[in-house]
């Protein structure tokens, strides 16, 4: 494609640069609008300037890519009222031999995990489990966060919903859901062992040092209340037994606060309190011994009470009396509150099962090659209808405002292209990207790299997948669905380079740093001394696995 004219050159370049710096530097000072915005601007520029109209505006707006966006979000918002999320955590310490152990184990939850519900959902929920265990084991957080974050990355590579440019290179290739995971996994899983090995590697004294266990106040954690996606440590109830001065001080609580119309002995109170003598005394470990002399000892005593409680029931007021007889009532409710806990109980089990159902069956009908967009819209609305609830409270954890960003992208991006500044680049480095050969291969893998680090990785693919697709189908089919999996796996990956690289990044940073006491910051610098290393050696060893 020709370059357009001048004046369209230099106003669709502006209007890009403006999204460009948006997109990157959210909280740019001159125009701290964010991302969402910067698109949108971005967009609005383009019709505006006459690089695009607005019929072109509008049809540029891919909705299958927003559908399968939808989708996947709702699904991951269901998935995490039923406990998945906790559940991969708890496997996170769950027999664990140590720190090495534990990064290993974090690493490859969060691929997986990332793989299915997108990196980002992945990072939102395991941040904290993972800033919990590694304060539970006296553990820097460092390494385990930088775990996180980068396998989330390369896991996500290995499906179209694992991140959104994935999505977006799905539906403009049209590559199956099982082709493009069979093309990618094997990259993905030797990527994250390559990764795992990396960081053991860098960090490997800094996790066999043993911290003193009174650094840490365990007890300020354990009780931290957490919700559903968080770690939490199971703990003990107190028991109270009826014969105590709590229990007795209830029950004159509750006489005092009723109202007469009750007819009970109180003979029956008493059998009531004296009941868990037994069981309290098993609880709490009293010796016979202590037990029969503390019998003797208070035997006159009883004597004497005997006389002063058939005194205190003559002169008791018949209303008071009356009222204490509200107990049978409370005893009676008793049973009917433990059935209806069991089925509440029951009902929650069966629903967390067909929520996994309903997620299981997504995934089979992605594998089997049915329309991915409508697939997961279809699962989200299952899950609405099996919740048999308002949907509104689920539906306003989606992120709006990420599929505003992409709506706004789409016509940026599309505005961009017709300017021909980006064809007229593939032109120029097409002849030595060819993947062919090796060097093809090595360029081209740069050539994404560094855009994605410069532009963002999912409009790099939008800038390059047009232009890659149209070289790549010159030569084979084979050859094009290959080039397209390249873009994918190195565009995903690129992420890991530094801090800014993905949203991933950023999340593990944020959801860290705003932890309540378990804060911790993760520095520009420090995630960039592992990321560049641990990007350029996943990338160039998945590289020679994609097929």
């Amino acid at each position: 494609m020709a370059l357009a004219s001048s004046v369209k050159v230099v106003l669709g370049s502006i209007a890009f640069a403006i999204f460009w710096v948006l997109a990157v530097f959210p909280a740019v000072p001159f125009l701290p609008v964010g991302r969402t915005a910067g698109s949108l601007l971005g967009g609005m520029l383009m019709v505006i300037f006459k690089v695009i109209t607005a019929d072109q505006a509008y049809a540029a707006i891919d909705l299958q890519i927003l559908g399968l966006l939808f989708g996947t979000m709702v699904v991951s918002v269901y998935l995490e009222r039923a406990d998945m999320f906790k559940y991969l955590g708890k496997l996170l310490s769950w027999k664990s031999r140590g720190a090495k152990d534990l990064i290993c184990r974090v690493c490859l939850i969060s691929a997986i995990s990332s793989a299915f519900f997108t990196n980002d959902t992945s990072c939102v929920v395991l941040t904290e489990f993972v800033l919990k265990i590694a304060r539970q084991h006296n553990l820097p957080p460092h390494p385990f966060l930088l775990a996180l974050a980068s396998s989330a990355n390369i896991g996500s590579a290995a499906t179209p919903i694992g991140n959104p440019q994935n999505l977006v290179i799905a539906i403009q290739s049209k590559i199956s859901f099982g082709n493009f995971l069979k093309g990618i996994l094997p990259a993905m899983i030797m990527g994250v062992i390559v990764n795992a090995l990396l960081l053991l590697c860098m960090y490997w004294k800094l996790l066999s040092i043993e911290k003193d266990e009174e650094d840490v106040d365990l007890e300020v954690l354990a009780e931290e209340e957490l919700n559903s996606h968080r770690f939490s440590p199971a703990t003990m109830t107190h028991f109270t037994p009826l014969n105590s001065p709590e229990w007795n001080s209830r029950l004159e609580d509750m006489a005092v606060q009723s109202s007469p119309g009750m007819s009970v002995p109180m003979g029956h109170v008493e059998n009531l309190r004296n009941r868990s003598i037994p069981s309290a005394n098993e609880i709490q470990g009293v010796p016979s011994g202590t037990l029969e002399s503390a019998r003797n000892s208070n035997a006159s005593k009883e004597a004497e009470n005997d006389v002063s409680s058939q005194v205190k029931e003559e002169t008791i007021p018949s209303k008071r009396v009356a009222s204490l007889n509200r107990l049978r009532d409370v005893l009676s409710v008793l049973p009917s509150e433990g059935k209806d806990d069991l089925t509440t109980r029951w009902k929650k089990i069966l629903w967390k099962s067909g929520v996994y159902l309903v997620t299981l069956g997504m995934l089979i009908a992605l594998i089997l090659g049915l329309n991915m967009s409508w697939t997961a819209i279809t699962a989200a609305l299952a899950l609405m209808v099996l919740d048999f609830r308002d949907a509104r409270p689920s539906l306003e954890k989606v992120s709006y405002s990420l599929l505003v960003f992409f709506c706004g992208m789409f016509i940026t991006v599309e505005g961009f292209n017709k300017t021909g500044i980006p064809s007229t680049l593939w032109d120029f480095m097409e002849p030595y990207s060819k993947i062919d050969r090796v060097s093809g291969i090595a360029i081209f893998a740069i050539v994404i790299l560094v855009m994605s680090n410069l532009a963002s990785n999912v409009p790099t693919v939008l800038l390059l997948g047009a232009q890659v697709a149209a070289s790549a189908a010159a030569v084979s089919a084979t050859d094009k669905k290959k080039e397209w999996l390249i873009l994918a796996w190195v565009s995903t990956v690129a992420g890991n380079l530094s801090l800014l690289g993905s949203a991933a990044n950023i999340i593990v940073c944020e959801q860290a740093r705003h932890a309540p006491q378990l804060g911790y910051t993760l520095s520009f610098w420090s995630h960039l001394k592992f990321g560049v290393p641990s990007t350029l050696i996943v990338t160039a060893i998945g590289l020679t696995l994609i097929r």
